[in-house]
C-alpha cells in the first residue's frame, strides 16, 4: 500500500515558504564569490520570504515543525550567506587569499559571525517563539543591513568586517528587541522589494532608505518600539 512521504501532511503553506528561504540563502552563498550585489539580492529576497512565512502562518495556521524549520533556513539565509558575501568582498576588493594573515582574519570574522547567529537561533526557537520579543539582534536585522549597505554602495572591506564583527556579538548580547510588527513588516517588505527588483534606481534609493531603516531599528527598537505580542509564528 503506498503512503504519501510524511511532509505532506506536516508542513503546511507557510512552512513551504520557509523552505524556500532555506533555498534562496543557498542560492546567495553559491553568488558570493561570483557576483555579492547579485548576492546580497538574494538575502533581501530570503528576508522577505523570511517575513512572509509568519504572516501566513498567522493567516493560514501554523504547525509544529514550522518555527524549527525557520530556525534552520535562518541559519543558510541570514548566517551562512551574509557570512559568505562579505568575506567575497574582501577578496574580491583586497585580493586576499584564505591562507594570507588578513584572509585568515577575515574569515574568522565570518566565522565568528555563522556561530552567535546559530546560537542566537537556538536560544531564539527555544525560549523566545510567540513571545512578541526576542534578546539579541535577529539575525535577518543583520543580514538586512549587511546586504543593504553593500547595495547601498558600501564595499569597504574594513568597514563591513568591522559591522559583520559587531554583529556577531551583538547577537547574542542582552538586549531585548520587540518582534516587527507585521504592519511594519509589510512596509518593510515593499522597501526590500524595490531594493530587490531595482536597486541602482534614482541614485540607489531603496537599498539606502532599507539600509535607514534596519539601522533605525537596530539602534532604537529596545527602547523605543511598541512591544506587542505578535510573535513570529502567531
Amino acid at each position: 500500500m503506498a503512503t504519501r512521504p510524511r511532509f505532506v501532511a506536516a508542513l503546511s503553506l507557510a512552512d513551504g515558504v520557509t523552505a524556500a528561504n532555506a533555498a534562496l540563502g543557498f542560492l546567495a552563498a553559491a553568488l558570493a564569490p561570483i557576483s555579492p550585489a547579485l548576492a546580497a539580492r538574494f538575502v533581501l529576497l530570503a528576508a522577505v520570504a523570511d517575513g512572509l512565512d509568519g504572516v501566513l502562518a498567522g493567516r493560514v495556521g501554523a504547525t509544529p515543525v514550522g518555527e524549527f524549520l525557520d530556525s534552520l533556513a535562518d541559519v543558510a539565509s541570514f548566517c551562512v550567506a551574509p557570512a559568505l558575501l562579505v568575506f567575497s568582498v574582501v577578496r574580491l576588493e583586497w585580493g586576499v587569499a584564505p591562507s594570507s594573515l588578513v584572509g585568515a582574519l577575515a574569515l574568522a570574522v565570518a566565522a565568528l559571525f555563522v556561530v552567535s547567529g546559530v546560537v542566537r537561533l537556538g536560544l531564539y526557537t527555544a525560549y523566545d517563539v510567540e513571545r512578541g520579543h526576542t534578546e539579541g539582534v535577529q539575525t535577518t536585522l543583520a543580514a538586512t543591513v549587511l546586504a543593504a549597505g553593500l547595495l547601498a554602495g558600501i564595499e569597504t572591506p574594513t568597514l563591513l568586517l568591522g559591522a559583520t564583527a559587531v554583529f556577531a556579538g551583538l547577537m547574542v548580547a542582552p538586549v531585548t528587541y520587540p518582534d516587527l510588527r507585521v504592519r511594519d513588516a509589510l512596509v518593510m517588505g515593499v522597501v526590500q522589494a524595490g531594493a530587490i527588483v531595482v536597486p541602482d534606481v534614482l541614485f540607489g534609493v531603496f537599498p539606502r532608505l532599507l539600509l535607514a531603516c534596519a539601522l533605525a531599528y537596530l539602534l532604537f527598537a529596545p527602547w523605543s518600539y511598541p512591544a506587542g505580542d505578535e510573535g513570529k509564528r502567531t
